[in-house]
């Protein structure tokens, strides 16, 4: 085809289809004012009620001068944040959402409509545009007289996060666990603090994060040429102050994270903090293997005890390979031979699958005899500590999921770091109203436990049809939405609680 040919624009306005019976089938782009994002008047109501977004805006200077602004700072920041949350990763998007009545009523837009914009070619777009928006988050890089004139302040958002996620955690918690850890970003361009890590075998930044349950308490970018515990020390020391501030210092804070994490620094700081403790994975090495292999022995006398008797008395150093699934746990006193300042409890599971040996450790400061800790019978035991308390950090996990797939906070590729660190700040944000509307709103439902992502393709993704006049705005939604009775019971929850 000829490249002429190729880029030759369409003028088709009606479209047919395959009839049905006798009539026929027919589209065309003359419905008015229709979204997508039906559900995206909930998300309004969580933001209003938190006021998450005005809150996110005191963490920014705006340099522009009032009299030339049409998109107020903190209608700026809801159109981004909510777009993430219902989907919409680029700032490209923006060029289309821009035009959305919908988009602009949630995001606080008097004129939904945009009839009121002082340029001609701006007529129609309620919303700014994508060059808008991107001056937005450069601006965390640099501020210039000419197109960069809003500054974020980073210790400002970290601050807020923090302040936002201890307050949404349970009033009454005892026992606060902090889950930490890390995932690779990988970067597909010459980006800021671009290196390669051996473990990912990619090019990457490192973000670290810190999730109580659900709640994100901490995201924070890091180049990937580090340790991946590289930070948490000094989050810690925000963290810690900050749930004391809400619950006081007879709360009892524990550290959960995997064997990235089992470092001397951080453990003898911990020690060294009142009612702060750790619960960490711990590498394998052949020093914890020996100490360990007579528990493997008691684990194959589980599934066959006359041939571990006869292996015993050959003189065998293993125990023999034998059917089934067994595993026991050991106590142990276990301290490096160069890195640890002191001799720690480590818990051990000697695992047998089908003859193979499976070796797991984790290393705490907990003792089992504290009188707290009899309450909680998943820290009263080795066994209990690793199955029911360790092995539940797998939740941190799915919530980080959720942040780098369903919110996007992978999508770092402008030049800069500190932009890129905006923007996972406003994917966290972004989850943060999507958390806020499952933990409030949607309990009792059928997503009460569901994913962001599920939210948002069940209830976000209601079709909306929007009429505009003097004295309202109506939203028409889709008659044969499933959602319908969810949506409702939302609406009550949230009208009730910012009533």
């Amino acid at each position: 085809m000829h490249p002429a040919q190729a880029t030759t624009e369409c003028k088709q306005e009606t479209f047919d289809f395959q009839g049905l019976g006798s009539r026929r089938v027919e589209a065309d782009f003359t419905g008015g004012h229709l979204s997508s994002d039906g559900g995206s008047l909930l998300l309004r109501e969580v933001d209003r009620s938190q006021r998450l977004c005005q809150q996110l805006a005191a963490c920014f200077t705006d340099f522009r001068d009032p009299d030339f602004v049409e998109h107020e700072l903190p209608v700026m920041l809801r159109q981004r944040i909510t777009a993430i949350a219902l989907g919409y990763e680029d700032i490209n998007d923006h060029d289309k959402l821009r035009l959305d009545p919908l988009l602009a009523a949630v995001c606080g837009r008097a004129d939904v409509l945009g009839e009121e914009r002082r340029m001609t070619q701006d007529k129609g777009k309620p919303l700014a545009g994508k060059s808008t928006l991107n001056r937005l988050e450069l601006g965390a890089q640099e501020i210039n007289g000419r197109t960069k004139k809003i500054q974020a302040h980073p210790r400002k958002i970290e601050a807020l996060l923090l302040k936002l996620g201890v307050q949404a955690i349970p009033r009454k918690s005892k026992v606060i666990v902090l889950d930490f850890d890390a995932t690779d970003d990988r970067i597909h361009g010459a980006q800021e603090g671009r290196f390669f890590h051996g473990y990912y075998g990619d090019y990457c930044y490192l973000p670290l994060y810190c999730f109580c349950g659900d709640i994100p308490l901490w995201a924070q970018l890091r180049t990937s040429d580090r340790d991946g515990s590289d930070g948490t020390l000094e989050a810690l020391k925000k963290i810690i102050p900050a749930i004391r501030g809400r619950f006081g210092k007879q709360v009892k804070i524990i550290l959960r994270g995997d064997s990235g994490f089992c470092r001397e620094a951080l453990m003898s700081w911990i020690e060294a903090q009142p009612n702060v403790h750790y619960v960490l994975g711990l590498a394998r090495n052949p020093r914890l293997e020996a100490m360990l292999a007579p528990a493997f022995w008691d684990a194959a006398a589980q599934l066959d005890a006359a041939a571990v008797a006869a292996a015993r008395k050959a003189g065998d150093q293993q125990p023999p390979e034998v059917a089934g699934t067994a595993r026991t746990f050991a106590e142990l006193r276990y301290r490096t031979l160069e890195t640890w300042s002191r001799e720690r409890r480590v818990i051990g599971k000697a695992e047998l699958t089908e003859g193979k040996q499976n070796p797991r450790y984790i290393v705490t400061d907990l003792t089992s005899n504290e009188g707290w800790v009899k309450k909680h019978a998943e820290l009263a035991v080795g066994r209990s500590l690793y199955e029911q308390f360790y092995c539940a950090r797998g939740n941190a996990e799915n919530r980080i999921k959720e942040q780098q797939l369903d919110m996007f906070a992978d999508r770092t590729s402008t030049a800069y770091m500190s932009s890129n660190q905006l923007r996972l700040w406003f994917s966290t944000f972004a989850y943060m109203l999507m958390r806020e509307l499952r933990a409030t709103a949607l309990q009792g439902t059928e997503l009460a436990q569901a994913t962001a992502g599920s939210i948002r393709l069940q209830l976000m993704k209601i079709a909306a049809q929007v009429s505009v006049s003097v004295r309202r705005v109506h939203v028409r939604l889709c008659s044969a939405s499933p959602m319908r009775e969810v949506f409702a019971h939302a609406h009550l929850k949230l009208r009730s609680e910012g009533a």
